[in-house]
């Protein structure tokens, strides 16, 4: 199983950069076809794993399109999925295995797109 998103070191690692596969690995285990079926313990675990890949993005794309200019579209929806990222890590976790894959999928989703907004922004950093 991964651990972090980050490198884990004694140094301050507020200049790393994000460790994008690792997220999309992590979100790949709920959004593929054939997408295994955790069990309670397991799915608790890989929520807090999406979970905490995602509260390590959102600063990071929000840092890369404060940059860009106010009216500009890609940045609004930068701005969208940043909001719904952040609504999705307040909704509570539904009881029951169905349910909870379920939730995780959502975040998975959401991840992932804030992994594309990474990506597409990146470059604007220099």
């Amino acid at each position: 199983m991964q651990t972090t998103a980050r490198p884990a070191s004694g140094e301050d690692c507020d200049d790393c950069p994000p460790d994008i596969a690792t997220m999309r690995s992590s979100a790949r285990r709920f959004l593929t076809e054939d997408a295994f079926l955790p069990s309670s313990l397991e799915l608790e675990t890989l929520m807090l794993q999406l979970r905490g890949h995602m509260q390590l993005l959102i600063p990071d794309v929000e840092q890369l399109i404060a940059r860009l200019p106010h009216d500009d579209v890609p940045r609004y929806c930068a701005l969208a999925c940043v909001g719904e990222a952040r609504r999705k890590l307040g909704i509570a976790r539904h009881f029951g295995l169905d349910a909870g894959i379920a939730h995780a999928r959502r975040l998975a989703r959401s991840l992932n797109a804030l992994c594309d907004h990474y990506e597409n922004f990146s470059d604007v950093r220099s």
